[in-house]
């Protein structure tokens, strides 16, 4: 029986045209100009994993406007946390998203 000769690594050699799925999605938001509206929502989707879940689970609403992070909290006292770490949120978020997109937390 004719069995197929696979080429083991030239066969899957990129041209100058391909790209990655990662720079295709790059290029995509960069395009329409979705970055700035990805990366807040992707705060959202990552607010356990940055500040902890113990606060997290405590979050009611957490949303971002004007270059301002919106965070309502159930308890004064995860809210006085909050006040208290002010700095340290801001850097995270900011380190998560690799550029300055908040530059204010605001705790409701």
């Amino acid at each position: 029986m004719y069995k197929k000769q696979v080429k083991k690594s030239l066969e899957f050699i990129r041209s100058s045209d391909d790209m990655t799925i990662k720079e295709g999605i790059e290029r995509l938001l960069e395009a329409y100009k979705l970055r700035r509206k990805f990366d807040e929502t992707s705060i959202a989707s990552v607010w356990p994993q940055l500040i902890g879940k113990a606060i997290a689970n405590r979050t009611q609403q957490l949303y971002v406007r004007d270059k301002k992070l919106f965070v309502r909290v159930e308890s004064a006292v995860i809210k006085n946390e909050l006040a208290l770490m002010r700095r340290q949120i801001l850097g995270r978020v900011n380190e998560y998203v690799g550029h300055v997109i908040i530059e204010e937390v605001v705790i409701l």
